[in-house]
């Protein structure tokens, strides 16, 4: 009853009302007759998108686990890669880091030919390595530096407390530190999530078809340009709202 109250309030009526109408006015005025020649090939790209979302996302933060740690209390000589790394990630464009990776290092293997004879070399021959490679170093250098703060503000009578009672280094991280430092960032790590969605159109520029990709195609073979950026930007926003409910959730299940 209460989220039907808060939902009900003049204010929202009116939006809801007003989005009503806009979509309304956009079925009716606009061209929408490509979406059916189109149709598996959005399928297939959207699925690409959020298959590159989901994998990068969850291989970063498993990279910056390590990263905001060694900051937080490792030895210099661990603290120091791991800030450096983090410091150029964030330092630079997000699209460099992926022509860097596809045109650089992607330009390389093929003068090896060990590398080409490789069971590898299928792969390495294609684009989405490089944009899986680039995405996931670039939430990790983000997250790294988040989880940094988290384990630092851990509270360390929690951690004494486990001492005492000869909980292993090992376990107690795994039982109480990661625990705590992943509760106090989740609405960090979601937001970061949905601007990883938002960084996807990049892999565009390497050939990798995703949704972005296919969007673009039908404008050049169409030459219709408003329906499928609006379209689009539906999708986007959908794929952000279902990770915004569930990061939400994720928060409301995890116990204070």
């Amino acid at each position: 009853m209460t989220a039907l109250r808060a939902l009900m309030q003049p204010h929202r009526i009116v939006m809801m009302a007003l989005f009503a109408l806009l979509i309304l006015w956009c079925a009716i005025s606009l061209r929408w007759d490509w979406i059916p020649r189109y149709m598996p090939l959005a399928l297939e790209g959207m699925w690409r998108t959020i298959w590159i979302l989901v994998v990068t996302s969850v291989l970063g933060f498993l990279l910056a686990v390590p990263l905001g740690l060694a900051q937080a209390v490792g030895p210099w000589y661990l603290a120091m890669p791991a800030r450096t790394f983090c410091t150029i990630i964030r330092g630079t464009p997000l699209l460099l880091q992926i022509w860097l990776l596809y045109y650089g290092l992607g330009s390389l293997f093929p003068q090896y030919p060990w590398i080409r004879s490789s069971e590898l070399w299928p792969y390495l021959r294609q684009a989405w390595p490089y944009a899986v490679l680039a995405l996931t170093l670039s939430y990790a250098g983000y997250e790294g530096e988040v989880m940094r703060g988290a384990f630092a503000g851990v509270n360390k009578g929690q951690l004494e407390a486990a001492r005492s009672f000869g909980m292993p280094r090992l376990t107690m991280f795994r039982r109480i530190w990661l625990p705590l430092a992943v509760r106090n960032v989740l609405p960090t790590l979601g937001g970061e999530t949905i601007l990883q969605l938002k960084a996807t159109p990049l892999v565009a520029t390497i050939t990798v078809i995703d949704i972005y990709a296919v969007s673009s195609r039908v404008r050049s073979d169409t030459f219709i340009v408003y329906e499928p950026l609006l379209l689009l930007a539906a999708i986007y926003m959908i794929i952000a709202g279902l990770i915004t409910l569930a990061f939400r959730r994720f928060e409301n299940r995890v116990p204070g």
